[in-house]
């Protein structure tokens, strides 16, 4: 079904590609690399085994990974309707 001049499946092309897009951003996002730190490198408390068992290469405790990654900006969307009210968001 589609919907003003849009074609048959254009809103599920558009849902796929938005999807595909993310997934790439998500695998080209850079993993720790080499041997995981026994002491966390930003604030010096030791780093759990299974932490560095689960992710090898780590270098930061929970805690500062979690501050590291919450002071990370919010990307902006990309406005593929182009319509007024996808706009005002």
């Amino acid at each position: 079904m589609a919907g003003g001049w849009s074609r048959d499946g254009a809103v599920s092309e558009q849902i796929e590609a938005s999807i595909s897009e993310e997934l790439e951003r998500m695998r080209a996002r850079r993993a720790p690399v080499g041997e995981s730190l026994s002491e966390c490198a930003e604030c010096g408390e030791e780093i759990p085994e299974k932490r560095r068992l689960a992710l090898p290469g780590v270098k930061l405790c929970i805690d500062c990974q979690q501050e590291r990654d919450g002071a990370q900006r919010a990307r902006g969307g990309i406005n593929r309707r182009g319509s007024k009210d996808s706009q005002l968001k």
